[in-house]
């Protein structure tokens, strides 16, 4: 496939997905008015944006920045902090700060993310985990492996029910992600089995996509990482929870300590980067939000299985391509990494990462180390072999990164050697 072929398909794959770019810009609209007003209601000034040191007591900056969170996700309560070290950190500290021994912890979409499995404590040393501090585990399997089984979750639930998880995304699976509808029918369902069931979210990826939060269709409580949605690809490290005061300030002594809670922690020069970036978030994740939907029309253009469909309902920015095999799955990668703007001289391997039992091959010239709302692909070297992309900061970005990966390809053997599922 030459240049100008190339060219030719982008062109018209763009002109296929006009209808779903004019839904993304009017739910990015809706999004940014909501994070402008809870930035006016909280009246944020350059005051705001100083620092404070040791303890962090008495830090205006990073009260108006837990505050803007919860007006915006319309929740009782936030905390926002650099001091979670990622998405998984702030899931531990609100299933840890919430759950006391004996209580019942139901995921409902099956087995949820890889790095959850040593938390909950269904792979590794189970002495850290959730099961270890006597919490009783159970999962309901996903209706063909794909999507939420209504009927075998109202089974499972009942008054004993003390929290149910919700993964938003799909993680490292192909099962159908969850959106805001959906969670509101499970919700439904967990606060019919028992009215006092913390409805707890994972929306690390999600938020901003849709037009609602999960925060405003019922759940209880919500987290997520600052170098994903919400810290709009300029915020260097952190994490949110936001709910219910009380679920959220036991979340927050789990960060810190008893009697602490959401009241320390210097933010270490990070508060004008946190408001910053979590009022442009809802643009940045329109541009990777078409970026992705770009993605995958153009996927199904050349003959590869990509979920989901370019014209599906979204609920988080992240986009599957199956390869079926190894190599092929390394050769994207490879592509996409040339096609970065940092370190984009460098090869991607496999290797072993820290919270993960398979190597991951991962691709992303990232400002911010790890940050996925910049463009990055990413996934474990086992089968279906699967690359998981996600982010991009600006549309264009992704655009001739994605026109790098189709001339990468198909100026290969790389199509002989993969096996399309179709």
């Amino acid at each position: 496939m030459n240049r100008e072929e190339i060219n030719n398909l982008f062109e018209t794959c763009e002109q296929a997905v006009t209808e779903q770019f004019k839904k993304a810009d009017k739910i990015k609209e809706i999004n940014q008015e909501k994070v402008l007003k809870a930035f006016q209601k909280n009246k944020i000034g350059a005051e705001h944006f100083f620092t404070v040191s040791g303890y962090g007591h008495d830090d205006i900056g990073r009260e108006a920045i837990d505050k803007v969170f919860a007006d915006t996700f319309h929740t009782e309560k936030a905390i926002v902090r650099n001091h979670f070290v990622s998405g998984t950190h702030t899931l531990a500290c609100a299933l840890f700060g919430n759950l006391r021994f004996g209580d019942t912890l139901v995921s409902v979409a099956g087995k949820p993310y890889d790095t959850m499995e040593e938390v909950i404590g269904t792979r590794g040393d189970k002495r850290a985990s959730l099961i270890g501090h006597g919490i009783n585990y159970i999962e309901v399997p996903l209706k063909n492996d794909y999507e939420l089984d209504l009927d075998k979750i109202a089974q499972t639930l009942n008054n004993k029910t003390n929290m149910i998880l919700i993964q938003r995304s799909r993680g490292y699976s192909l099962r159908k992600s969850i959106c805001i509808e959906e969670i509101k029918e499970v919700i439904k369902i967990a606060k019919k089995a028992n009215p006092n069931c913390i409805c707890f979210v994972d929306n690390c990826y999600g938020e901003f996509v849709e037009a609602l939060e999960p925060t405003d269709v019922g759940a209880d409580l919500i987290a997520g990482s600052l170098i994903k949605n919400p810290g709009g690809g300029i915020v260097e490290a952190g994490g949110y929870i936001a709910g219910k005061k009380y679920f959220v300030e036991q979340s927050a002594m789990r960060l810190t300590a008893p009697g602490i809670g959401s009241k320390g922690g210097a933010m270490l020069n990070q508060s004008r980067l946190i408001l910053q970036g979590f009022f442009m978030a809802p643009s940045v994740v329109s541009e990777a939000l078409k970026g992705a939907i770009l993605a995958a029309k153009i996927f199904e253009a050349v003959g590869f299985i990509s979920t989901p469909k370019f014209n599906e309902h979204r609920t988080d920015i992240i986009q599957t391509i199956t390869f079926g095999e190894k190599q092929p799955l390394l050769d994207f990668c490879k592509a996409l990494q040339f096609n970065s703007p940092i370190e984009s001289y460098l090869t991607p391997i496999p290797d072993e990462v820290p919270g993960y039992d398979d190597n991951l091959i991962m691709a992303g010239g990232s400002f911010i180390e790890g940050s996925t709302i910049e463009l990055s692909a990413d996934g474990p070297v086992r089968p279906p072999y699967a690359a998981y992309m996600q982010g991009g900061l600006n549309y264009a970005h992704v655009k001739i990164a994605l026109k790098g990966v189709i001339n990468e390809i198909f100026n290969q053997e790389f199509k002989n050697d993969c096996q399309l599922h179709r």
